[in-house]
C-alpha cells in the first residue's frame, strides 16, 4: 500500500487515500478533494476496498416489483417528469380494488417485497393507505411491504392531524414494514428552492426517517445529482445521512438518482456524463462510511452503467421491478420496459467478477449464486 500511495503527488489526496485505505473515515472536505482531484482509476481502487470491506464479494438484488398508486401530485417540482394534474389524460389513481388487482397479478411469482411510492394526492389522508396497507398484508402475509416516501408520508401526517411518530406507529400496525428513499433531493435549503419550491423540507424528511427508525422501520436515503448542484452540496447532503445514520443506524442502502431531463422544466440542463456517475458512485461509496449498501438502480442507469458501477462502489442492483414503475421511463430513461429476471441479474453480476446474492428487504440472504 506505502509504494501505491508514492505514486499519489497531491499530498491532501494521498492522505485522503490512505485514511480510505486504513478504514478511516473521512471528512466532508476531504470528500470534495476526492470528487475534485481523484482520477476514476483511483477512485475505483479505494471504492472497491471499502465494498469488500462490507460485504466481501458479494452483490446483492432481490424479487420486487413496484406500485405507483397515483401521479397526481401537490409539488411541481422542475425536475419531475412523472407529475400529472388531475384530469390529464395521461394521469392516473388507482383505488384500492385496482392495487389490490396488480399485487394479485403475483401471487405465483416468488417476490418478497413490493415498493409502494407516487405522487402525492391532495384528496387523499393517511385512512386511505392504511386500508392499502391491511388489504395487501390480508392477501400476502409475507410480503414486505416498502412505501410512501417522507414526502408522501409529510402530507398524510400534516392531512390527518397526525405527528410523525403517530402517524408511522399508525401505518406500522397497518402492515408498513420499512420506507424507501425519495423525496430527499438536494437538502441544501436554496436549490431546494429552486427546483422543487414548497416541497417537504430537507429537516422533515430527516426527522421522519428518524422516527420511523427509532420505531423500527428502517428506510432507505436518496440523493438526486447532475442538475444545479456542486460537489459542496453533494458532500452536506451526504454528511447529514451520515451524521443520522450514526445515530439510528437505521439506513438499509444508500441511492444515487440521476437527473434525467426529458418532459420536465429542467430540460435545458444537459444530464451528466457515464463518467461522472461512476466518479458519484465512488464517493458516496467512500464518505458513507455507515452505510453498508450502495445501490446502483438499474431502470435508471440502464444495463451496462449499472455493470460499470460495481467497479465504482455499488453493492446492490436493485431487483427484477417487472415492468412496474414508470417514474424514470417517462423522464427519457432508456429502460422503457424495466424487468430483468434473476438469471439475467446474476449474469450482470458475475460479468464484473462478483458473487450474486438475492435478498430480502432487510440483506438477508436467501441465496448465494
Amino acid at each position: 500500500m506505502i509504494t501505491f500511495l508514492q505514486h499519489i503527488s497531491d499530498p491532501r489526496l494521498r492522505e485522503t487515500a490512505r485514511k480510505v485505505l486504513d478504514g478511516e473515515r473521512i471528512t466532508p472536505e476531504e470528500g470534495i478533494i476526492l470528487y475534485t482531484e481523484a482520477g476514476l482509476p483511483l477512485l475505483s481502487v479505494l471504492a472497491r476496498a471499502v465494498r469488500e470491506r462490507l460485504n466481501g464479494n458479494l452483490v446483492f438484488f432481490n424479487r420486487n416489483f413496484h406500485i405507483e398508486p397515483t401521479n397526481i401530485c401537490i409539488n411541481n417540482c422542475l425536475f419531475c417528469s412523472y407529475r400529472k394534474s388531475a384530469g390529464d389524460p395521461e394521469s392516473w389513481q388507482y383505488s384500492v380494488n385496482e392495487i389490490m388487482e396488480i399485487v394479485k397479478r403475483f401471487d405465483n411469482v416468488p417476490v418478497t417485497e413490493v415498493h409502494i411510492t407516487g405522487g402525492v394526492h391532495p384528496k387523499r389522508d393517511i385512512s386511505f393507505y392504511c386500508e392499502l396497507l391491511r388489504a395487501i398484508k390480508a392477501h400476502r402475509p409475507g410480503l414486505h411491504i416498502k412505501a410512501f416516501s417522507a414526502i408522501e408520508l409529510d402530507f398524510m401526517f400534516r392531512h390527518s392531524g397526525l405527528t410523525a411518530e403517530k402517524g408511522l406507529e399508525f401505518l406500522k400496525d397497518c402492515g408498513l414494514d420499512s420506507i424507501p428513499g425519495g423525496g430527499a433531493e438536494i437538502f441544501d435549503t436554496g436549490i431546494r428552492n429552486r427546483i422543487c419550491p414548497g416541497k417537504t423540507s430537507a429537516e422533515r424528511w430527516l426527522e421522519i426517517h428518524e422516527k420511523g427508525h427509532l420505531l423500527g422501520l428502517p428506510s432507505n436515503a436518496t440523493m438526486l445529482y447532475g442538475h444545479v448542484e456542486d460537489y459542496s452540496h453533494r458532500i452536506a447532503h451526504m454528511e447529514l445521512l451520515r451524521q443520522l445514520q450514526d445515530k439510528t443506524g437505521g439506513f438499509n442502502a444508500f441511492i444515487p438518482l440521476k437527473f434525467k431531463r426529458y418532459n420536465n422544466p429542467m430540460s435545458e440542463i444537459p444530464e451528466v456524463s457515464t463518467l461522472e456517475d461512476m466518479r458519484n458512485y465512488a464517493v458516496s461509496r467512500i464518505f458513507l462510511d455507515n452505510f453498508r449498501h450502495i445501490k446502483a438502480y438499474w431502470p435508471m442507469l440502464g444495463r451496462e452503467q449499472t455493470r460499470m458501477s460495481l467497479s465504482f462502489g455499488a453493492d446492490d442492483v436493485d431487483g427484477t421491478i417487472e415492468d412496474t414503475t414508470r417514474i424514470y421511463s417517462m423522464a427519457g430513461a432508456d429502460e422503457k420496459n424495466p424487468v430483468m429476471n434473476s438469471e439475467e441479474l446474476t449474469s450482470l453480476i458475475r460479468r464484473e467478477g462478483y458473487t450474486p446474492a438475492e435478498r430480502d428487504s432487510l440483506y438477508n440472504i436467501i441465496r448465494e449464486y
